[in-house]
């Protein structure tokens, strides 16, 4: 598939509303207090240009890092009172996490929010990276900057429903593994709900 098709599909894709998503999706029997209080955060779904098509760019979290260590996650994090808005802190995330810069970004929309299970509301920006660039991956954050062929994560047949336990109950996630990365959690509920609105 050519690169011109990707984007034009990805942009079709995000026309119109969707229903917001979360880590709970797959668990319903998990009862969430109504007045809870997420905190905003916003992630990069960069797609690269590539003659064979466009790639995802994932990032592996630094083992080191107390949350999350090494999981494969976008560019992102949360929203500071200096961002203007969440495409801006996610330009921001991905200039720190990874060395893109945000003027080599299109920005194409942004997928439904999703909640996660640490209490954040993420708004998952989507944006065409412009030229190929030297990825800078940020020194005790991330361990690897790579990506994923685009018709991969849009595949609904390559993903699964796995489970583990939490809080002493078990837990079911999407997952979409590729090659040796473990892709789950909100990284694949974000990737599975995108692939839902590209399905043809």
């Amino acid at each position: 598939m050519a690169t011109v098709d990707d984007i034009e599909r990805v942009r079709r894709a995000l026309i119109g509303a969707a229903q917001p998503t979360s880590d709970f999706d797959l668990n319903p029997d998990v009862k969430l207090p109504a007045n809870r209080k997420l905190r905003p955060a916003a992630v990069l779904v960069a797609l690269l240009p590539g003659t064979d098509g466009a790639q995802v760019v994932l990032t592996k979290r630094a083992s080191s890092l107390k949350h999350h260590p090494g999981q494969i996650a976008f560019a992102g994090g949360k929203v500071d009172p200096i961002d203007a808005g969440p495409v801006a802190a996610a330009l921001r995330e991905a200039n720190e996490e990874i060395g893109l810069p945000a003027d080599n970004v299109d920005v194409l929309g942004m997928l439904p929010s999703h909640e996660t299970v640490t209490g954040f509301t993420v708004t998952p920006v989507v944006a065409l990276i412009k030229v190929r660039f030297n990825a800078k991956p940020e020194p005790g954050e991330v361990a690897e900057v790579f990506s994923v062929p685009l018709s991969h994560v849009a595949d609904l047949g390559n993903f699964q429903i796995q489970s583990r336990r939490w809080q002493g109950m078990p837990r079911y996630y999407h997952t979409v593994p590729y090659g040796p990365y473990y892709i789950w959690g909100a990284t694949a509920r974000i990737l599975h709900a995108f692939a839902g609105r590209l399905a043809p």
